[in-house]
């Protein structure tokens, strides 16, 4: 944490930035390692909650190796899989347990359908199809039918975040997570209209900070520890 300063040295950026406060909470915000999608064809059931692959388990070791000299008081993950096992690599360097939190978990794609369906046996693929280039253009996930809508992620992914900062206060958090949870917490607090503004790389660090109704973007997709000498670990 950082040192802390009277608050008469304290400059107006310096109080608007969060910066030296030793009151204010740290998110730090970690997305799950490469995950195993399946093929193309295959039920939504499948999309749903793949495990990570080799390549993500590596990631995600590399993620708690590059946050183990940090002090936290607290690791969360999503009940996904590849979320929770990316979390489990964050605590094992803290001699953490990690808090399953369903709330937390990705975007809803498709869930209003049975889960040994796939979309195209609902869904005409012109309209399909229309959807994908909708989305690749608006960044909505409004664009798809049969799918949570993007205000309906922001407002469990926010209430149960913004939860964690009530109940930390003044302390460093762990959130195993993913990429569509992360941009819209700081989508929603940055007032993006985009669901997805920017594309978080598998065991990408992000840190929020907190205090009182101020909430600060301190870095995004940290990748430094996925590049090492004799590794390079693809992102």
């Amino acid at each position: 944490m950082p040192s802390p300063k009277p608050e008469s040295d304290r400059t107006p950026i310096d109080r608007a930035f969060l910066t030296d406060d030793l009151e204010r909470t740290e998110i730090v915000l970690v997305r799950h390692g490469q995950q195993n999608f399946p093929g193309p064809d295959a039920p939504i059931a499948d999309w749903r909650d793949p495990p990570l692959t080799e390549l993500g388990h590596r990631q995600a070791l590399a993620a708690g190796r590059a946050l183990a000299a940090e002090e936290f008081s607290a690791v969360y993950s999503s009940q996904l899989e590849r979320a929770h096992d990316t979390g489990l690599a964050v605590a094992q360097f803290h001699s953490l347990e990690v808090t399953v939190l369903e709330s937390l978990e990705e975007i809803h794609m498709f869930g209003d359908l049975e889960p040994t369906q796939h979309p195209s046996e609902v869904i005409d693929e012109v309209e399909l199809e229309g959807a994908r280039r909708r989305f690749s253009r608006e960044l909505r996930w409004d664009a798809y039918p049969y799918t949570e809508s993007g205000s309906e992620l922001r407002r469990r992914v926010s209430n149960t975040l913004e939860g964690l900062i009530s109940r930390h206060p003044g302390e460093r958090i762990a959130v195993a997570c993913h990429g569509g949870v992360i941009n819209a917490y700081i989508a929603e607090f940055l007032g993006i209209n985009m669901d997805m503004f920017f594309r978080p790389a598998h065991a990408s660090i992000h840190r929020i900070l907190a205090r009182h109704e101020r909430r600060v973007v301190s870095t995004l997709n940290e990748l430094h520890h996925l590049i090492m000498p004799e590794d390079i670990l693809s992102y």
